[in-house]
C-alpha cells in the first residue's frame, strides 16, 4: 500500500492527506435539518449528518488528493451508529480510490493489539466465512508499551500489504512532557524513531518502507533530525495549518526527491467554508470551500520545492 500511496502523491502532486475529523458543529444546517428530519435528534440522526457531510467534501475533493484519514474518535462518540458512518467513510473513500489512513492511534499487547490489528488493517474468521471490517490501508498506532504493542500490527500489515504511522513526536504541545525526555542524552523521540526504522527496514515497498512515522509539523528542528532517523519511513505530518504549522516549516520533512512526507489538514479543509477567506461560497456551498482550500494547501506545500 506504501507503493499505492506513493504513486498517487506523484500523480496529484499533492502531498497531502484531509482529515476526515467530523464535529456535529462544523455540518451545516441544511444537512442537518435533513438528517434530524428523517431520524431525529438521535444518535442515528447524528450520524447521518456526519455521514452526508463527508461524502460532500470526498466528492468535491477526491480527484485532487491521494488520501484521507478519518479520526476514529470523531465517529465513536456517536455509539454504534457513528462507528456505522466511519464504516460507509472508509467504503466510499475505497470506491473513490483514495488511500485511507485510519487514525486510530491503537496501542496494546499480545491478542489484545493482535485483535485491533485485524479490526482496522486484517480479516477476521467468523466459522467457513471470511470478514474485511473496517479495512483502513493504514493505520496510527502508539508504540509506548514496545515492540509487544507493534510487532502484532506489522504482521498483519506484512499478511495484507498494509502500513502503519507510528507516533513519534506529536504536535501537541504538551507532547514534550514526556517525548523529550532524555534517555542516555537523547530525547526518547528519536530512541523511538530508531525503532521505527528498524522495524521498518523488514517491511520494504518499493522506495518507502511500509512503517511510517507520525511527526508533528510544529516542531521542524526536530522534524529534520527525525527525517535523517527514518530514511526510508513516510511522515505524516499533522499540525499545518489551524494548530500553527507553516509551509516553509515542512521543508526538513521531506526527503531531496520531494518524497517521503504528507500533510494533514483536518478543520483547515473540511470547516474552510467558516474562514473568511472562503466566506464568498456560504454554507450551503461548503464543499467546494473544502475545494479550493484543497487546491491552496497543496499550492503552498508545493512552493517550498
Amino acid at each position: 500500500m506504501i507503493n499505492k500511496l506513493v504513486k498517487k502523491i506523484q500523480k496529484t502532486n499533492a502531498p497531502v492527506v484531509v482529515g476526515l475529523d467530523p464535529m456535529l458543529s462544523y455540518v451545516p444546517k441544511h444537512i442537518l435539518d435533513k438528517a434530524f428530519a428523517e431520524y431525529g435528534e438521535t444518535l442515528e440522526g447524528a450520524a447521518e449528518a456526519i455521514w452526508q457531510y463527508n461524502k460532500g467534501i470526498v466528492d468535491a475533493t477526491y480527484d485532487l488528493i491521494p488520501a484521507v484519514k478519518p479520526q476514529i474518535a470523531m465517529y465513536e462518540q456517536f455509539g454504534i451508529p457513528g462507528l456505522q458512518a466511519f464504516q460507509k467513510t472508509v467504503q466510499y473513500c475505497k470506491e473513490k480510490d483514495l488511500v485511507i489512513i485510519g487514525d486510530v492511534k491503537r496501542g496494546d499487547i499480545g491478542s489484545t493489539s493482535a485483535a485491533y490489528a485485524t479490526g482496522h488493517l486484517g480479516k477476521i474468521q467468523v466459522g467457513s466465512n471470511t470478514y474485511s471490517l473496517f479495512d483502513e490501508d493504514f493505520a496510527t498506532v502508539n508504540p509506548y508499551l514496545g515492540t509487544d504493542g507493534v510487532k502484532p500490527f506489522v504482521d498483519v500489515c506484512k499478511e495484507e500489504k498494509k502500513g502503519l504511522f507510528i507516533l513519534v513526536k506529536t504536535s501537541n504541545p504538551s507532547s514534550g512532557e514526556f517525548q523529550d525526555r532524555l534517555i542516555d542524552g537523547r530525547p526518547l523521540y528519536e530512541w523511538v524513531g530508531e525503532q521505527v526504522d528498524r522495524w521498518g527496514s523488514e517491511h520494504m515497498g518499493d522506495q518507502y518502507s511500509y512503517i511510517g512515522a507520525v511527526v508533528g509539523a510544529t516542531y521542524p528542528e526536530m522534524g529534520k533530525i527525525l527525517r535523517d532517523i527514518m530514511p526510508k519511513s513516510y511522515i505524516l505530518v499533522p499540525g499545518y495549518g489551524a494548530q500553527g504549522g507553516t509551509a516553509e516549516g515542512l521543508r526538513p520533512y521531506f526527503n531531496e526527491d520531494g518524497l517521503g512526507a504528507i500533510v494533514n489538514s483536518s478543520r483547515g479543509i473540511i470547516c474552510a467554508y467558516k474562514q473568511e477567506q472562503y466566506a464568498q461560497f456560504g454554507e450551503e456551498n461548503y464543499a467546494d470551500a473544502s475545494r479550493q482550500a484543497v487546491i491552496d494547501m497543496i499550492e503552498d506545500i508545493n512552493s517550498i520545492f
